[in-house]
């Protein structure tokens, strides 16, 4: 099982805009966000999901249902349909990695012009006005970060 999965379209040493996807409407608006931004700086649109196995769950469970990598693709690709419809970014890149969305995030932000979020996901208490994820990745990034509402 491979532990990221990512397509690369041609134009892939152009600046990049990272942007968190986690199937929120927070995150669609995020992607609506990274096309209008990366129009202007002439970049292409890195769209990050992330997957973790559930913390009593074994990663070697077998099953034949669809693993949590193909759900986070089903996600993404979904996400991505809302944001774009079938006229998705020419330069747009999409990467599916397992580990914790904050961390990865922030690995991946390294080197990028823009890091683009939702304010809130799908996680945590609804009524949190920033996400932890959000937060963590406001502090941390290595590189501008843009939270949308």
């Amino acid at each position: 099982m491979s532990e990221t999965t990512e397509t690369t379209p041609a134009g892939s040493d152009t600046p990049k805009i990272i942007v968190g996807v986690d199937g929120s409407e927070q995150s669609i608006v995020a992607l609506r966000q990274a096309d209008r931004l990366s129009r202007l700086l002439g970049a292409r649109i890195e769209a990050v999901t992330t997957w973790t196995y559930p913390v009593a769950m074994s990663p070697y469970a077998i099953t034949s249902e669809p693993t949590f990598e193909q759900i986070a693709e089903q996600t993404l690709d979904e996400s991505l349909t809302e944001a774009y419809g079938s006229d998705r970014p020419a330069l747009l890149t999409t990467v599916v990695q397992h580990g914790h969305p904050a961390q990865v995030l922030i690995e991946r932000s390294t080197g990028a012009e823009m890091l683009v979020l939702g304010s809130r996901g799908r996680g945590g208490f609804k009524g949190l006005l920033l996400g932890s994820v959000s937060s963590e990745c406001a502090s941390h990034a290595n590189c501008p970060v843009l939270i949308v509402r």
